[in-house]
């Protein structure tokens, strides 16, 4: 059984637990979760497993089923391919905000860029895709629209899209660390235009490099 949660935080860190088997696929789309099962895997009641199926129900990341239970969301193509069509319209608009915002840190997004590269030098994809969602959220935050980071939040938060580098063949990878310098590149110039050119492109990149690679259907149950 996992370590005990401590109670006061119980339902935070069980809302966060449950999320990272998700999204690491440990829990695979169709599958069903039992609240009782849940609690015992965690060490907590099922009071806060519970609520934590409630807000993974409104990220989207669970679906409840009358007289059935709650269901881990299945994710085909068609709606990874919907999520990139999303992200490529509104993040090329939070980059050309970002890139006349006071509020963006270019050395820290150059510092970025540089750590992802050497991350994947050694295939530490995990520590690639962690850097990559820090990159990406420092220039929403920059932009100034708060709407806008959680319009994102709640569409890039699925299993496929963040296991995106898992899915990329080596030179579709390089090609997509290097978007992240020009990308900085266009930030400290202060080039809303290009800025906003260069994040759509990868973005786009980055949905034409994984599209033949996904899953045609998820994993079966048991």
């Amino acid at each position: 059984m996992a370590e005990k949660i401590d109670f006061g935080a119980s339902t935070e860190r069980t809302y966060e637990a449950i999320r990272a088997q998700i999204l690491s696929g440990r829990r695979y789309g169709g599958e069903w979760l039992r609240e009782e099962d849940l609690a015992h895997d965690l060490g907590v009641s099922r009071t806060p497993v519970r609520e934590a199926l409630r807000r993974l129900a409104a990220d989207g990341l669970v679906r409840h089923e009358r007289h059935r239970g709650v269901q881990v969301q299945s994710w085909g193509i068609e709606d990874v391919e919907e999520i990139f069509e999303i992200r490529s319209m509104l993040e090329p608009y939070g980059a050309r905000r970002a890139a006349t915002s006071d509020a963006l840190d270019v050395g820290a997004l150059s510092d970025l860029a540089s750590a992802m590269t050497r991350a994947a030098g050694v295939h530490d994809l995990d520590a690639v895709t962690a850097l990559n969602n820090r990159f990406h959220t420092g220039i929403v935050e920059a932009a100034g629209r708060a709407r806008l980071g959680s319009l994102l939040a709640s569409v890039i938060h699925t299993p496929l899209v963040h296991n995106t580098f898992a899915h990329y063949p080596p030179e579709a990878l390089r090609r997509s660390l290097d978007q992240h310098h020009e990308i900085v590149a266009a930030l400290r110039a202060g080039d809303p235009e290009w800025a906003e050119s260069a994040m759509r492109s990868h973005i786009r990149h980055g949905w034409v490099s994984i599209r033949d690679r996904l899953p045609v259907e998820p994993p079966s149950g048991p």
